[in-house]
C-alpha cells in the first residue's frame, strides 16, 4: 500500500520541484502544465484490470511505449511545448522507477 501512495505523491512533488527550479518566474503555470502530463494515464482504461499494482506500465500501455516516449522527447525539445514535454518525460521516468520497485 505504501508504494502506490509514494508513486502518486512523486507524480505531484517531482514536477513541482522541477517547475520551481527550471521556471522560477512562472513555476505555478509550469507545474500545472507538467501535472497535465498525467493525462497519459488515460490509456490505463484499455487494460484489464485497469490498475494492477504489480504491472509495469512501460511498454504495456500504448502511451507508455517506446515510440510514445520518443515523441515526448521531441515535444520536450521544442521550446513552445518544452514544459509539457518535461512533464511527460518526468511521468515516464517515475513510472520506470515504479517498474524497478516492482522487480525488487
Amino acid at each position: 500500500m505504501f508504494r502506490p501512495i509514494l508513486h502518486l505523491g512523486l507524480h505531484i512533488i517531482v514536477p513541482g520541484t522541477m517547475a520551481r527550479l527550471l521556471f522560477p518566474d512562472r513555476w505555478k503555470t509550469a507545474w500545472l502544465l507538467m501535472l497535465s502530463a498525467m493525462m497519459i494515464d488515460l490509456d490505463h482504461v484499455l487494460a484489464n484490470p485497469i490498475y494492477d499494482p504489480n504491472r509495469c506500465g512501460i511498454n504495456f500501455h500504448p502511451l507508455h511505449s517506446i515510440p510514445a516516449i520518443i515523441v515526448y522527447a521531441v515535444v520536450a525539445a521544442i521550446p513552445r511545448t518544452r514544459i509539457v514535454g518535461y512533464g511527460l518525460l518526468i511521468h515516464i521516468i517515475l513510472d520506470g522507477l515504479d517498474c524497478v520497485w516492482i522487480l525488487n
